[in-house]
């Protein structure tokens, strides 16, 4: 490969990888808020099942348990779009990686990264 080319490729290569650790980052910023929203959901969803009065049940749903809910399947959704976006990313390295033929000190994405 000529060298024009390789260096273009290693450029793009880093490019790539900053927008991949920035999906990683939001990755796990959504992952944690999502365990959050998932304790908060499954408490206050224990709570309703435990009480007796159907107004108090009633104002826990409507104060918490549909506002987790929700919070809970919005974030669900966000994290299969980052998943996907990791896969596309992933690939974009790793074939980048394959073309211009990267070695392991260079940037690319491990091998840990890829299998997540």
């Amino acid at each position: 490969m000529e060298e024009h080319v390789k260096k273009a490729l290693v450029d793009w290569n880093e490019k790539i990888s900053d927008v991949l650790k920035g999906i990683e980052k939001e990755y796990e910023d959504v992952k944690r808020e999502l365990q959050v929203y998932s304790y908060k959901f499954n408490i206050t969803k224990q709570v309703v099942q435990s009480t007796i009065n159907d107004e108090i049940i009633r104002n826990i749903r409507e104060m918490y348990h549909k506002p987790f809910e929700q919070k809970l399947n919005e974030l669900k959704g966000s994290i299969k779009e980052l998943e996907e976006k990791r896969k596309v990313f992933h690939m974009f390295v790793d074939k980048i990686a394959k073309v211009s033929g990267i070695e392991d000190g260079k940037p690319q994405a491990s091998a840990a990264e890829n299998a997540a």
